[in-house]
């Protein structure tokens, strides 16, 4: 039997000071949209959206979400101001100009937080990491064709953890859009911290959905961070192991993955301490396994060191947090002892070192638990202290009989003694000792996005869309000339949509055009446009070599076969606007406009 922590050993947790005069006060975003708590797994499912819900609506309630002063001029607390106060000693209308400018400069600084609805994540975005096939099958997918798409659950959505529930893909889009949203707005310099609590799904993989998680928001989330910072922290204090980031990120060095977690018989089974990646990434995944029932003193033990030797070591520009919140005491698939000021005692030391940081949800089970555990730490972002009395809400019911901002530990043994944390801490340092201080990262211009979009105020997201990307316009038009040997002039018009569309192959062959009175094609080349040449093998006419698929004989006198599909008209009659093309090798290069096949649609060629 493993030992036990003696309690009395134990030194209390230190709270970190959020009232340092010395830190600077910071702009804060939040992001929330009201449709996630409308979806549902299953009945008896551990995992509940709905606690996302009543988070929001206990954090609008505690008035976070008002639109108070609170980087007003005050002698003590987070909203203190740096220098002096230039409006002393200003008349009233003088002194609410100045305020009001201040305020509209600063942004979120003119409120606890700045609340924004994120824009929906694309499958574009999606697939920055995932594959296309899992994406295209989590937006087909339903529960009644789950079965048949998964091969019996054994491909992509395995078991009964993530199923097939009515709208997955636009949870995953809310989901997914959150932290793609909070991470432009750090890249962006408008917030230092940017928090959506219905993100943290760090189980997904590149190509199959795990532990509740379909799309990991974490990776996407990280990959916009990289295109700005040279360096990334990751840090999970979810009760299980953050497998599906540290996998993403096994073999680079630009992120580091650091992982709290509850390691044995416990789901997923990955993250000991010996596994810290490899190649690149040779000791820059930090896995910290920790055994049942610890408590918020033995945990800051080794919490709070560890992340210091890191960010000392590993200088990164951003820090995602994951605020898993099954690691709390009670919960229903936990199994630490983790009181509600332990577990936002992480948040509060992160945010003591004045990094860019996205905050984002995770795990959690015991819902009124989570949704107290998110709000203050929210809170804890905006440099508030709440008050330990629950203000009425409208899910003030889920809260008694306490009805306080409080999560009591239980009395289950420590199984994590003194000589095991210390253990843990030698092996994780020796392994930071040996890394190179602060990896340089080669970096290089990128394009920037829309100043709306970043901002977060654009109605509509019109990247996705063909006819405004001049890239794949161009692209096309290229392909065209590859394929082709020339480009019509008349190629970009709104008439030619649904000829481009259809593959170059067809058209070169005798498919159909739909522009209205075509010009006919002899080698790949209008006719208007085709120069006189002696030489039946393509000569240079004009410094310009003519494409040939088959080679021409004098005297070929194919007729166009697809006459005898119009009532029966005789061979010679296979003229095109008057002009009878030149044939090779029994292929018509072009075939006559306005005739049909036997279902009345145009001819085609495949």
């Amino acid at each position: 039997m493993a030992s036990l922590a003696d309690p009395s050993k134990v030194q209390p947790m230190d709270v970190t000071n959020l009232n340092d005069p010395n830190r600077s006060n910071r702009r804060v975003a939040y992001y929330y949209d009201h449709d996630v708590g409308n979806y549902h797994f299953f009945l008896g499912h551990p995992m509940k959206p709905h606690r996302i819900r009543m988070t929001h609506n206990l954090i609008s309630n505690y008035g976070l979400c008002d639109e108070y002063e609170y980087d007003a001029p005050h002698p003590e607390g987070e909203g203190a101001r740096v220098v002096n106060d230039i409006t002393q000693g200003m008349d009233e209308e003088l002194e609410d100009a100045v305020k009001w400018e201040r305020r509209v400069l600063a942004g979120p600084r003119g409120r606890a937080m700045q609340v924004f609805r994120p824009r929906r994540a694309t499958k574009t975005d999606m697939t920055k990491f995932h594959t296309d096939e899992y994406i295209d099958l989590l937006e087909a997918v339903t529960p009644e064709t789950a079965d048949a798409m998964t091969g019996g659950g054994i491909r992509c959505l395995t078991g009964e953890d993530c199923p097939a529930f009515e709208g997955v893909f636009e949870f995953c889009t809310i989901s997914a859009g959150g932290s793609l949203g909070a991470a432009e707005k750090l890249n962006g310099g408008l917030a230092d911290i940017a928090v959506n609590w219905a993100g943290g799904l760090h189980h997904a993989k590149k190509s199959e959905a795990s532990g509740f998680c379909y799309v990991n928001d974490i990776v996407l989330g990280i990959l916009e961070l990289l295109r700005i910072h040279p360096r990334v922290l990751y840090i999970d204090v979810d009760v299980h192991h953050g497998d599906g980031v540290e996998e993403a990120f096994y073999t680079t060095d630009r992120v580091m993955t650091c992982s709290f977690h509850r390691f044995g018989e416990f789901f997923p089974g990955t993250g000991d301490v010996r596994d810290n990646g490899i190649k690149r990434g040779k000791g820059y995944a930090v896995n910290v396994p920790l055994r049942d029932g610890i408590t918020d003193a033995t945990y800051h033990t080794i919490f709070k060191p560890v992340i210091a030797k890191i960010i000392e070591t590993f200088r990164p520009g951003a820090i995602v947090l994951q605020m898993g919140a099954d690691s709390l005491s009670g919960d229903k698939l936990g199994g630490f002892n983790l009181t509600l000021e332990g577990h936002a005692e992480c948040a509060r030391f992160v945010r003591s070192f004045n990094i860019p940081t996205m905050l984002v949800g995770g795990g959690g089970y015991t819902i009124k638990n989570v949704s107290k555990a998110w709000t203050k730490e929210t809170a804890i972002m905006c440099g508030i202290e709440l008050p330990e009395d629950l203000p009425y809400n409208r899910y003030m019911e889920y809260f008694g009989p306490r009805y306080k901002l409080e999560v009591l530990p239980t009395n289950v043994d420590d199984h994590n003694p003194p000589e095991y944390i210390e253990a843990l801490k030698r092996h994780i340092f020796e392994n930071l000792r040996d890394l190179p201080h602060a990896p340089g990262v080669q970096m290089r211009e990128v394009s920037s996005k829309p100043l709306s979009r970043v901002m977060g105020i654009s109605k509509e997201d019109e990247d996705d869309d063909p006819d405004n990307d001049l890239d794949a316009r161009i692209k096309k038009l290229l392909r065209q000339r590859q394929m082709n040997g020339d480009v019509d002039s008349e190629s970009d018009s709104d008439s030619d949509v649904a000829a481009q569309a259809r593959p170059n192959r067809a058209r070169r062959q005798g498919g159909l055009s739909l522009r209205p009175n075509p010009r006919p094609r002899v080698n790949g080349f209008p006719a208007s446009k085709r120069q006189p040449s002696s030489s039946p093998e393509g000569d240079d006419c004009d410094g310009r070599k003519k494409r040939q698929f088959f080679k021409a004989r004098v005297g070929d006198g194919v007729w166009d076969p697809t006459s005898l599909l119009n009532g029966g008209q005789r061979p010679n009659d296979g003229l095109v606007n008057g002009v009878k093309p030149k044939l090779f090798g029994g292929i018509p290069e072009t075939w006559n406009v306005g005739r049909a096949s036997r279902a009345g649609s145009p001819m085609s060629v495949s």
